[in-house]
């Protein structure tokens, strides 16, 4: 085998020393060194890609062995993201950096150093590419595990290390093409830390927003969500780095910096969705002129609403035993009494948690709310079990139609008012 190696060697020698005399005859005079360079990155080149083609062969046809994502999502998501085609690429590249000065022996001395720095420069650019591909690995991974906060973070992340990556590279770069130390440039840099600071003052924004969103799992990518701020509900479309898109229930995309999901409230709605329930949280206002104890006529007549009978027969007669003992109990205002407004603040209760739209898991509450100018409010709190906008609307819809009608058998009258929100 090493002699074989050896034979090798030794005709690319032969070959090549014979094409330096070729090249030199035909050069120009003072443009010799610039034809060798090009004959010798030509032949470069072609080897490369030849062992290029057949690294790229060798390893995807293994890697092809490994296509089951369920069983190994690791190999699956690396074939993915095309990182063996970047290992071929390096791979390729290194073979030729170790072999071409033993190939070109005695020849075209004075092209080495280009050529060198030429291959390393090829192996900084492969790196690079490795990284980011090694990026859309992770991504990659995440998507077929389903854990969506950490491609969301690892989205943020790698708008960041491809921005520092390709400031690191270019620095790297620099050294290699002009064979300077990379401390000489970097150690330049402290001066301007605080300009490059404010330069990338949203990167950095967006950086530490994308990871503390996803290591909170607060928010993630199809979120159902609110900002109160800009006026906005609707689904999460993207985080990047720099800008959040989001869908609108209007058609519309709103975009906003990233940086926000980080300092301005953020309403997550999602839960409520995936949950299939929505809260219904409305107030009816009454005129509080309208409001009177009930005489026994009037109760008598409102035993006859199912919902309430039985209600009203418990209440009657506790009010009774305790007025046994009150004097002037022929005064109705003397002891316990009761009032339109309280029995119809017991008839929507009885009826919210008797409809079959409404979530009996969830708080079913009709309470008042602090008296106004226009009158007092009096709130409908429940959950309907239907979270679609569509359905929803006609659930709570269907619940104050039947509630504003209900309250003229209460003798209340109602303060046309918009419903407060």
């Amino acid at each position: 085998m090493k002699d074989e190696i050896k034979d090798t060697k030794s005709f690319f020698q032969e070959t090549s020393e014979q094409l330096y005399i070729y090249v030199s005859k035909i050069s120009p005079t003072g443009l010799d060194w610039v034809f060798h360079i090009i004959v010798k990155m030509a032949l470069l080149l072609g080897i490369f890609l030849l062992l290029d083609f057949i690294f790229k062969i060798i390893i995807n046809y293994t890697f092809k062995f490994f296509r089951n994502e369920e069983k190994f999502p690791v190999i699956k998501s690396i074939y993915n993201s095309r990182i063996t085609n970047s290992l071929a690429h390096f791979v390729a590249l290194a073979t030729i950096g170790s072999l071409h000065e033993s190939i070109f022996v005695g020849a075209l001395k004075n092209t080495t150093i280009f050529i060198h720095r030429s291959v390393n420069l090829g192996l900084v650019l492969i790196l690079a590419g490795m990284l980011y591909r090694s990026l859309t690995g992770f991504r990659s991974y995440f998507t077929i595990k389903q854990d969506y906060y950490k491609v969301m973070a690892i989205n943020a992340i790698s708008e960041t290390v491809k921005i520092l990556g390709i400031f690191i590279f270019t620095i790297v770069s620099i050294c290699v093409i002009f064979g300077i130390k990379g401390t000489t440039i970097v150690g330049s840099l402290g001066a301007i830390t605080a300009v490059l600071v404010l330069v990338f003052r949203d990167t950095i924004l967006g950086f530490v927003t994308g990871i503390h969103v996803a290591t909170s799992k607060s928010l993630k990518v199809g979120d159902w969500i609110g900002i109160p701020k800009y006026n906005i509900e609707g689904n999460i479309l993207d985080i990047s780095l720099l800008t959040t898109k989001i869908s609108n229930f209007d058609k519309t995309i709103s975009s906003i910096p990233t940086y926000d999901l980080l300092t301005t409230e953020i309403k997550n709605l999602q839960v409520m969705s995936e949950s299939n329930t929505r809260r219904i949280k409305k107030s009816i206002v009454f005129n509080i002129t309208s409001f009177k104890f009930l005489n026994d006529e009037e109760i008598e007549k409102l035993k006859d609403i199912n919902l309430i009978s039985d209600y009203l027969n418990q209440k009657i007669s506790e009010i009774n035993q305790e007025k046994a003992s009150i004097e002037h109990r022929d005064k109705i205002i003397n002891g316990r009494q009761l009032t339109n407004i309280g029995v119809f603040r017991h008839y929507a209760q009885k009826y919210l948690e008797n409809d079959p739209e409404i979530d009996k898991e969830s708080p079913i509450m009709v309470r008042q709310l602090e008296i106004t100018a226009q009158g007092l409010p009096m709130e409908i709190y429940c959950f309907a079990n239907d979270s679609k906008w569509v359905r929803f609307e006609q659930i709570q819809a269907d619940i104050f139609d039947h509630l504003l009608v209900a309250s003229k058998e209460f003798d209340l009258q109602v303060m046309q008012i918009g419903l407060k929100v």
